[in-house]
């Protein structure tokens, strides 16, 4: 008895409860009487909604499950594959479309949340992404940027940084929102102006469902020409307390949800540098360890429809490191073409407060309040005589910070019409403060601004549903930007048909424009005569029109092959006013924002290309993705030359597979896998001149060739495996994440040996092993 109690006791089947609110999709009413069952359940498991559109499923046994949800009106969905663990509930917020026609016009399609983005005014170049991908991928290191490369159209920069290259743009393209506020570059040691850093600051672990969109994006969207992130913080558990501890790349954390008030809830978590904490403990003996410290939170407390929802919600982030060359052993590379000892700190937050109120039950509006900003602070030393003596070759304290209000109305007229208005205004303060040692040994100030300005938004979009296989999205999008009073109106429009049970076609064209890097407009010149110009402030916006064609085809329900072709058109791109290979569009190959005056709207481009995406969503304990982007990205400056962008690597291909496996019969133990492949054309570079560089002694470019050639193609490969324990009442997690495992050489740069007088070879990241550890309870 001894021996048989412990092992009946081990043996029970653990269960968990699942849990949520149904709404419907446009205008966010919670639905009552929503029948919700649980698939493949024997007896059948069931329940339906309450009079304010809750559900709860108990004793549900743990491991992948599936539900099947109905509603009279209404198209049914079915949701598979949900991960199911003993440590957390699942908590679902679901949304049902109306139907136009009549209900027998249609069947139910499992995973087709997976097939089309959040936001339903999206019609092309738009998907969902969901925490367990993140999660599972090899090669993601929980980072929503590192997961979205491997999409089609999207490529990544380099091995050390998240920046994110959507087809053939400047990373700079890119637009972050979180809940519905648009936000700084959410990445730790991110420089000013940028979108991308070697670790993020979001926290996977709190965030939800979110879209993330590729071209000729919806209304909604603004002030971005490549692309937009539009994540979701979810909300915490409103009736359990649960904790997370993780350990892994992206830091030490540590993570609490529960209920407050009445029926709100709180989700935190903060994290720290796995190195730091590590050093601070034992001196690891390296230099360039990386500090850095996050914070994520949210607040939420629904008060009903009398007084709305409130919501509060931040996120922050604090990095700092050192790149001493003068600290390293004479047998070490340098960190820099040139030695030089950096010290750089970076600093990004951003709080906001929000009220959702439904006036009706067609009609609801949401006030969102918030206060965002950055912060960069770089010294750079030159250093001489063998590295003993140094000179401040380069200073930067600057930052900014951004006030902003948001105002969103949206009302469903009937199943078929849908209007969505809103309007953003940001008050944005700057202090710009650089300066740098020049050839004629003095110190040249190259920007030096306390100032502000103004950035009003506001869009226009209206859904149309001509039928259930039918829908027409259209809009525009306006912005002024008072510095200069430049401003841009953006017609957008989509049209999306489902012409047969198995097949989709869409088009969707519209015009997007972008401001320039804020330290640009504000760039100080002499101008030769003893006084100061900023030579760069009058620049308009950058304008780029998209058009896009796709189709969609689905194999079954786990199936589906999608293909897209598009073109974009830019013009209004600054460039320099004399004959030069400089363009804006090449903003972002390289860190930081180039200090270049004299420019003006002359510049044009162009990109164009193909995608293709197989993929098969988690069914019978695998998954795969595989994706193939064929792109030019070209660009012209004043002289009328065509150029390559900097972007323009010709082609990506991804493949991604990964399986899981039950180790028992009760799903305790679970053992996963997955493997990724990228190929991709080499980084394109400006050459330099070996000869007039040993005559100069330092790096001399020869950028009458910039970006005609090409490193070596791109090739890299990852591999993750990972256990799950799930006890009574904990799960933890083990996992290693085996970065380039073939410890491919892939070239960074080629870089000026002003010793040797030669040139060398820098390359991407080696091999490298990443473990994680994580327990909820």
């Amino acid at each position: 008895m001894i021996v048989i109690i412990p092992f009946v006791s081990f043996s029970q089947e653990i269960t968990q409860t699942i849990r949520g609110v149904i709404v419907d999709k446009q205008s966010q009413m919670t639905l009552p009487g929503v029948s919700i069952v649980l698939l493949n359940s024997n007896p059948l498991k069931g329940a339906a909604t309450d009079i304010d559109g809750k559900f709860k499923l108990i004793e549900i046994p743990i491991g992948r499950i599936g539900l099947q949800v109905t509603f009279v009106g209404y198209k049914p969905i079915v949701l598979n594959n949900l991960v199911l663990s003993s440590a957390k509930e699942l908590v679902l917020n679901l949304e049902l479309e109306e139907s136009v026609n009549s209900l027998d016009e249609f069947r139910v399609i499992a995973n087709d949340d997976k097939k089309k983005a959040l936001n339903e005014m999206a019609t092309v170049s738009s998907r969902v992404f969901t925490v367990e991908e993140t999660s599972r991928y090899a090669g993601s290191l929980g980072d929503p940027s590192r997961m979205a490369a491997n999409y089609a159209g999207v490529s990544a920069i380099g091995d050390d940084r998240n920046d994110i290259i959507i087809r053939g743009n400047s990373p700079l393209g890119l637009l972050w929102r979180l809940d519905g506020i648009n936000i700084p570059n959410p990445n730790h040691f991110g420089s000013m102006g940028s979108t991308g850093g070697p670790v993020s600051i979001l926290n996977n672990n709190l965030l939800a469902n979110s879209d993330f969109m590729t071209g000729a994006f919806p209304a909604q969207y603004g002030n971005a020409i490549g692309g937009a992130f539009d994540l979701n913080m979810r909300t915490g558990n409103n009736e359990k307390r649960e904790f997370i501890g993780q350990v892994g790349f992206n830091g030490f954390e540590l993570g609490a949800e529960g209920p407050m008030a009445k029926k709100g809830s709180y989700l935190v978590s903060y994290r720290y540098s796995t190195l730091d904490l590590m050093n601070k403990v034992v001196d690891l003996n390296f230099g360039g360890i990386p500090q850095y410290q996050d914070v994520s939170f949210k607040i939420d407390i629904p008060t009903g429809l009398k007084y709305g929802r409130f919501t509060l919600f931040g996120i922050g982030g604090l990095s700092y490191i050192e790149l001493l060359d003068s600290k390293k052993d004479s047998t070490d590379k340098t960190y820099f073409e040139n030695p030089s000892d950096l010290y750089y700190g970076s600093d990004m937050g951003v709080i906001g407060l929000s009220h959702l109120y439904f006036f009706n039950e067609t009609l609801r509006g949401k006030l969102s309040l918030a206060v965002s900003g950055t912060r960069n602070e770089i010294r750079i030393d030159s250093l001489f005589n063998n590295d003993q003596d140094k000179v401040l070759s380069y200073g930067n304290k600057s930052h900014e910070l951004k006030y902003s209000a948001i105002y969103n109305i949206t009302k469903k007229f009937n199943a078929k019409n849908t209007l969505n208005i809103g309007v953003i205004a940001d008050k944005m303060n700057y202090h710009y403060a650089d300066s740098m040692y020049d050839v004629n040994d003095k110190y040249r100030i190259l920007t030096n601004f306390d100032g502000s300005a103004n950035l009003l938004q506001n869009h226009v979009q209206w859904q149309h549903r001509f039928t259930d296989l039918l829908t027409l999205n259209t809009g525009f999008h306006y912005q002024y930007f008072t510095f200069n009073n430049t401003s841009a109106v953006e017609p957008r429009a989509g049209i999306k048909w489902n012409f047969s049970e198995k097949q989709t076609i869409s088009f969707a064209a519209g015009m997007h424009s972008q401001l320039q890097p804020m330290s640009i407009y504000f760039l100080e010149t002499n101008n030769g005569y003893g006084s100061i110009e900023r030579t760069n402030q009058e620049l308009e916006m950058t304008k780029s029109n998209h058009y896009v064609l796709a189709y969609d085809y689905s194999f079954n329900d786990n199936l589906r092959f999608k293909f897209e072709t598009y073109y974009q058109d830019l013009y209004d791109v600054p460039v320099e006013k004399e004959a030069s290979t400089f363009s804006t569009s090449n903003i972002g190959a390289d860190y930081g924002v180039p200090n270049v005056d004299s420019l003006e709207n002359s510049g044009s481009g162009k990109n164009y290309g193909i995608e293709i995406t197989l993929e098969k969503f988690f069914t019978n304990n695998y998954y795969f993705l595989l994706t193939g982007s064929f792109y030019e990205s070209k660009y012209t400056t004043i002289d009328g030359i065509e150029r390559n962008t900097a972007f323009n690597g010709n082609y990506t291909l991804n493949g991604l597979f990964g399986a899981e496996f039950n180790l028992d019969k009760n799903k305790k133990n679970v053992l996963t896998i997955s493997a990724k492949g990228t190929a991709a054309g080499g980084k394109r570079y400006i050459p330099i001149d070996l000869d007039k560089s040993g005559v100069a002694g330092q790096a001399v470019y020869d950028y009458d060739n910039a970006y005609k050639n090409k490193y070596a193609d791109y090739f890299r490969s990852d591999l993750k495996i990972g256990y799950k324990r799930n006890g009574k009442k904990t799960t933890q997690e083990w996992a290693v994440d085996i970065q380039n495992i073939t410890n491919r050489n892939n070239i960074f740069q080629v870089v000026y040996d002003q010793k040797e007088n030669k040139l060398k070879k820098e390359y991407q990241q080696g091999i490298f092993p990443m473990v994680t550890y994580r327990i909820l309870f």
